[in-house]
């Protein structure tokens, strides 16, 4: 279609639907598993990254489109689908997703695995002496645990956890009291590993495993002496696991998020899954337990918690079936032992993760945290992980009389209880804790410094586009700035103040923040290089993000596309806009790279008439980054680090013909191919580049 005879910009037809652009990631993570080239125990990874992922789907997005479509007038997004057509469609694509997962699992990993002396070992397969060691682990380590409910006017339906396993038991006969067997629930104990590990002397290859939910299978009629087990199915139930706090009506966040989180588990169910050899009438027994109708059910052909298989990944020694191993590259200042504020203040610092080291930014904290002249450490923890180094530092640094302040996000999703526990931990040790603005999460990622030099004071900042998270520097790709900039600290420390206070809208120098500079000058640099074309001028933008829907920031680029500006948009997850359209976005091209490491660095480049401007950010291009998050965007002003941005993050991943997969305008994915050019990986030249 020509421009003039095309729809208007906000033309639903215009637009691709989040939440099924969301689900269709996933497909793309278990082509990785379906992949030949990939190690296969990694392959294996990839199979259950989509199962976990397809997991968090449902507990939040298809909760929420269950909760619209109840309303009357629900709010649609730009392609303007209701949500029981999303429901309908996502039904449909979950469908082929769990049968491929199936297939991959059953078909191809479970044959390639066992051929490597790593078998699952299925109950026809035990042979006699691997089944009486089984049935003595059964005796000793799972019997005393288990409680099996019988279901019967006293025993009602139990409450049933979020995504635990659970046993549906077909019984006949009499108990001891008389009572007539119907139907009793068996709960896997939550206590014990969903595998388990034949010893030496009773397997069959050099790694073996059982899944727990096989023992229990094989051994039921133990738990109901004197009656017939006819069968015992497996069930899982997925619950709605968005929390929602009415803000303001709560008198404390911390207190009010505690209890939120204990009915957590016992939410709205959304989805049953069921062993495919379930007979109809003990599902729809389930089914109406759980309020739930025959299209929230998800037959599975194997265990219903395939992703269990993950557990294995560590417990086997075998390199030649994993990634190679490499060791992130040290800051070259940390190998010379210098003091990092002086190497700072010499000039900038960019760490690219995972190929460079994390532990550059946990040095400069625990080197401020031992410093006399550092009066003060203030930062942002939005995820942090377990045993995190990092806080240990902030903990010394309060120990030791420093000013220390840290905005702990509690909403962060899944770590919430995590983030109550770190915030106590923190508040504990002296150090002072805030939660944020009510209404917004604290996204953003910063670290700010206040030390003592020659009588004056200076501040150190390092920002990033990834989480305080020492475990995910090794697994995400990130960029970090370390710098003593004066205006980036400056603008850091109004940030800080901004976050703990109470006052107005402030005035930043170089750095945009969500809600009130980002969202309005991102529209104001696609406008520019959208004028710039038009006047023939040179306009490109390049932009690299985890997920691209906001409404406004779509039309701005398909009209900056129509006046001519080359566009090309590295995406990883959810992206709502259509490449590709005639007349409307035929210069706009969308690829998602799928690799070893999880794509997360947010950076975007604008051309500006050959006068090239890049930004690094912690917020994607959504509309709840956009609005309603405390997000950060910072320029990388240094001509020569803002060369070696471009190179590596944009240029080097447009480049890529071997991982990249390229959005068609019909919301598909092709996955790039080298035809006849050299291959290339983006994330292999990185690995190459830096561990060489």
């Amino acid at each position: 279609m020509n421009k003039a005879a095309g729809p208007e910009l906000d033309h639903p037809s215009l637009y691709l639907n989040h939440e099924l652009a969301q689900l269709e990631f996933n497909f793309r993570v278990l082509a990785q598993a379906q992949d030949a080239s990939v190690p296969l125990l990694e392959r294996m990874r990839y199979l259950c990254i989509s199962c976990t992922n397809l997991d968090e789907f449902f507990e939040v997005q298809v909760a929420l489109l269950r909760e619209q479509s109840s309303l009357v007038q629900a709010r649609l997004g730009p392609d303007c689908m209701p949500p029981a057509a999303v429901l309908a469609r996502i039904r449909e694509r979950t469908l082929t997703l769990v049968q491929a997962q199936y297939e991959c699992w059953n078909k191809t990993l479970q044959p390639a695995l066992a051929r490597e002396g790593i078998r699952f070992a299925q109950r026809q397969a035990w042979s006699d002496k691997q089944r009486r060691w089984l049935q003595g682990y059964f005796r000793n380590e799972i019997l005393p645990v288990l409680s099996p409910l019988g279901l019967d006017p006293a025993h009602p339906f139990p409450r049933i956890l979020n995504k635990s396993l659970n046993l549906a038991v077909v019984l006949r006969g009499k108990d001891a009291f008389g009572r007539e067997g119907h139907m009793a629930l068996v709960r896997a104990p939550r206590s014990l590993p969903r595998l388990i590990r034949l010893p030496a002397a009773v397997a069959a290859s050099t790694h073996d495993f059982v899944f727990l939910s096989s023992v229990l299978h094989e051994f039921m009629d133990e738990l109901f002496p004197g009656m017939q087990v006819k069968g015992s199915y497996q069930f899982r139930v997925t619950r709605n696991s968005e929390l929602v706090l009415d803000e303001d009506e709560v008198q404390n966040i911390a207190v009010a998020l505690h209890d939120e989180l204990k009915g957590r588990g016992f939410a709205r169910p959304v989805r049953l899954e069921v062993a495919d050899n379930c007979p109809k009438a003990v599902a729809e027994i389930l089914m109406q337990n759980f309020d739930l109708g025959e299209t929230d059910v998800y037959r599975c052909e194997g265990p219903v918690n395939v992703n269990r298989v993950n557990a294995v990944y560590d417990q086997i020694e075998r390199p030649d079936l994993k990634f190679a191993t490499f060791s992130p590259r040290p800051l070259a200042a940390l190998a010379a032992n210098a003091n990092l504020f002086d190497a700072i203040a010499e000039r900038d610092i960019l760490l690219h993760h995972p190929f460079e080291s994390f532990n550059a930014v946990i040095e400069l904290v625990r080197q401020a945290s031992l410093d006399p002249e550092v009066l003060a450490i203030k930062q942002t923890l939005y995820r942090t992980g377990h045993d995190s180094p990092l806080v240990e530092c902030l903990i010394d640094a309060a120990r030791m009389g420093k000013d220390v302040s840290v905005v702990v996000e509690l909403r962060a999703r899944f770590d919430e209880e995590a983030n109550l526990r770190l915030a106590n931990r923190l508040q504990e040790a002296g150090v002072q804790v805030m939660y944020g603005v009510v209404g917004f999460k604290t996204h953003a990622k910063m670290l700010l410094i206040v030390r003592r030099e020659e009588g004056v004071l200076r501040r150190y900042v390092h920002l990033s586009t990834g989480n305080y998270h020492h475990g995910n520097s090794r697994l995400y790709t990130d960029l970090g700035l370390m710098s003593a900039n004066a205006d980036i600290g400056e603008d850091v420390h109004l940030l800080f103040l901004q976050l703990s206070g109470l006052g107005q809208v402030i005035k930043l120098k170089c750095m945009l923040n969500s809600p009130f500079t980002l969202h309005k000058v991102l529209m104001e640099k696609i406008e520019r290089e959208t004028a710039n074309a038009a006047k023939g001028r040179p306009a490109r933008i390049i932009a690299k993000m985890n997920a691209l829907t906001e409404r406004q920031v779509i039309r701005r680029l398909y009209r900056a596309s129509q006046a001519g500006v080359e566009i090309d948009l590295i995406v990883r997850g959810a992206c709502a806009l259509r490449p590709g359209l005639p007349g409307i976005s035929e210069r706009i091209r969308v690829r998602s790279i799928i690799g070893r490491f999880l794509e997360h660095s947010r950076v975007y480049w604008f051309q500006n008439d050959d006068a090239p401007e890049l930004y690094c950010s912690s917020a994607d291009w959504m509309e709840r980054n956009l609005r309603w998050r405390i997000e950060t965007c910072f320029p990388i002003r240094d001509p020569e680090m803002a060369r070696r941005v471009h190179a590596e993050t944009l240029a080097n991943y447009l480049a890529d013909n071997t991982q990249a997969w390229l959005l068609q305008s019909d919301g598909s994915y092709q996955r790039s191919e080298p035809d006849g050019a050299p291959p290339h990986s983006a994330q292999q030249m990185l690995l190459a580049h830096y561990t060489r």
